[in-house]
């Protein structure tokens, strides 16, 4: 195999045999492999009798690692990128890695297969010609219920990830910017043992997690239905007004504002004056 090439390998998100027989190869072949968890993947590299060196690369030293890992690869290593589970850059570490290659040169090739994003919208029922994905919600109320309302006219299909320790408070914020009717699919530990699907309104997910139908355990991700044409048609004045009154419910009015004028680019001192007469308004 060619030298001094960084390859991007997919892993499963849960299902052993999902890893592909190229990507199984490839793991077998390379000098090196650039691990998010070193120990999960030595699991991984365990199940298929692959011995191999490996570096750990995650969010936290991935900028003190790339001097190592481009050195190895412009002397002609060859070395695979994984996350703990799917494709990695994902919601996960290595984009500053495979940038870094880019710049110096070095071939990046990709070795696709499983994503937790792609498996949830192929098997949703909803729209999925076009969507957009959030990631992980911001993990305080404040700012995760202020990036929902940044959505609640989106047209297309939303795709998220909810952390098990947060998909309660995230479900009613969902409801909140959302509605309780709005379509949407939750997938709990997709591909494995305990696999459960719905497609469901999210007041109805909502309402199964509250009675144990949806379990609070391993890992989630939501797909929302688009905004219909008459939600997604309404702009300017009055998604900021609601977005005023979101933030006016978490935070001090002057951060209020500063968040506001962050999202919509508005004018700060005059989001701030809306804030206060929003106030003053609800206190009468």
């Amino acid at each position: 195999m060619a030298g001094g090439t960084l390859y991007v390998i997919a892993t499963p998100i849960g299902n052993m045999a999902d890893l592909s027989p190229r990507a199984q190869r490839l793991l077998a072949e390379v000098d090196l492999v650039a691990a998010e968890d070193t120990r999960h993947t030595g699991r991984l590299l365990s199940h298929f009798g692959i011995e191999k060196p490996q570096m750990a690369l995650h969010e936290h030293n991935e900028q003190a690692v790339l001097g190592q890992l481009l050195e190895r690869l412009e002397g002609g290593a060859s070395v695979a990128l994984v996350s703990d589970a799917g494709t990695p850059l994902i919601s996960d570490p290595g984009y500053r890695l495979v940038r870094a290659a880019h710049e110096a040169g070095i071939p990046v090739s990709p070795v696709p297969g499983p994503s937790a994003v792609i498996a949830a919208l192929s098997v949703a029922g909803l729209p999925t010609d076009r969507f957009c994905f959030e990631g992980f919600l911001p993990a305080r109320p404040g700012p995760r219920r202020a990036r929902l309302a940044t959505l609640a006219s989106e047209p297309r299909t939303l795709v998220c990830y909810v952390s098990v320790h947060r998909v309660r408070e995230t479900l009613d914020d969902c409801v909140a910017a959302f509605g309780a009717s709005r379509p949407a699919f939750v997938g709990r530990e997709l591909t494995k043992l305990h696999e459960q699907a719905h497609y469901a309104s999210l007041g109805e997910i909502a309402a199964m997690l509250d009675d144990g139908r949806l379990p609070a355990k391993g890992e989630f991700v939501l797909v929302i239905g688009g905004a219909p044409e008459r939600e997604a048609a309404r702009e300017g004045e009055p998604f900021e007004r609601r977005l005023l009154e979101v933030l006016a419910a978490e935070l001090p009015a002057s951060r209020a504002a500063a968040v506001a004028a962050a999202v919509t680019g508005g004018n700060r001192q005059r989001l701030y004056r809306e804030l206060v007469a929003l106030s003053r308004r609800e206190e009468s």
